[in-house]
């Protein structure tokens, strides 16, 4: 392997893990930003895309209070704090390598950061890839709250009857949780499954996870939801139509948990250069699901 560094970075004053790793020197720069927001992925990267490193230089940032780079948050977090570490891990990255661009990965709560950077830095960015792209997040989760509505049994829908999915009720954190808790439940995240025991399994078993690492994962996702949830929810791209860079969208037919009906109809709207692609044995996570696939179209489509 030409690279294989687990390292901690300043990011704007803030420890922050990154690995990197390629087998190819001078490969391009691929950099995956994670999900949840605050939920880390590691080990999932390097378990079901490890074929990426064959053609990239593959960068996972786990970021601010996430995961290994877990801190106790005090005072106000927004997302600009983290566009901010992004910009700053990305300088260096093209800095280090010699590269002009490079190849960003959004996931869920990553896509907000990945498309808000395309906008904010085309010239740094050779394609962004978005899956479980979030498109409107108000809209997402009335979407995954009429999901959760239509396959609930007679308790579970009672207490649906009685939480606002705009979440901006005092009971708001507890209402997110027993939603999406029903989305994964009746297989609207991860395809084919009722829980995520699937991707706690590759944490436990990573040599670069130590049982404090993942305590400090549960910590940094509560965390970050507590702190970033009522900003999150005001993500609304609609009316952003043209992109300084090309758009490569892989949604997962049946993600009831970030619709990706919308993305699709989102996406017919784009007047940047962009790609579509629907991974029909997936939800939430085609990167995972299907992993095999997605690699290899990264690979033929970028490298």
């Amino acid at each position: 392997m030409f690279i294989n560094e687990q390292s901690k970075m300043n990011l704007n004053g803030v420890p922050q893990f990154v690995s990197i790793r390629g087998e190819k020197k001078e490969a391009p720069l691929l950099v995956y930003l994670h999900g949840r927001p605050g939920d880390a992925a590691l080990p999932l990267v390097m378990k079901y895309n490890k074929m990426l490193e064959q053609q990239f230089t593959v960068v996972v940032w786990e970021q601010r209070g996430a995961g290994k780079s877990y801190y106790k948050f005090i005072g106000p977090v927004t997302i600009d704090d983290f566009l901010n570490d992004l910009h700053v891990l990305v300088n260096y990255l093209l800095s280090r390598f010699q590269q002009n661009s490079l190849y960003l990965i959004g996931h869920s709560w990553g896509s907000i950061l990945g498309l808000r950077f395309v906008e904010a830095y085309p010239e740094l960015v050779r394609t962004y890839i978005g899956c479980g792209q979030v498109v409107n997040m108000r809209q997402s989760s009335k979407t995954a709250y009429e999901y959760a509505l239509a396959h609930a049994d007679k308790k579970s829908l009672e207490k649906l009857r009685g939480i606002d999915c705009s979440y901006q009720t005092d009971s708001w954190l507890n209402d997110l949780f027993f939603v999406t808790r029903q989305v994964v439940r009746h297989k609207g995240s991860l395809y084919g499954r009722t829980n995520y025991n699937d991707l706690v399994i590759p944490f436990l078993f990573s040599p670069y996870y130590t049982l404090p690492d993942l305590i400090r994962r549960q910590k940094g996702s509560l965390q970050a939801i507590q702190y970033l949830w009522q900003e999150v929810m005001q993500t609304d791209f609609e009316g952003q139509t043209h992109y300084g860079a090309p758009l490569i969208f892989i949604e997962g037919r049946y993600d009831s948990h970030v619709s990706s009906a919308l993305v699709k109809n989102y996406f017919d709207r784009i007047e940047t250069e962009k790609q579509f692609y629907w991974f029909e044995n997936s939800c939430h996570f085609p990167q995972w699901s299907e992993s095999e696939r997605f690699n290899k179209l990264l690979c033929d489509l970028l490298a």
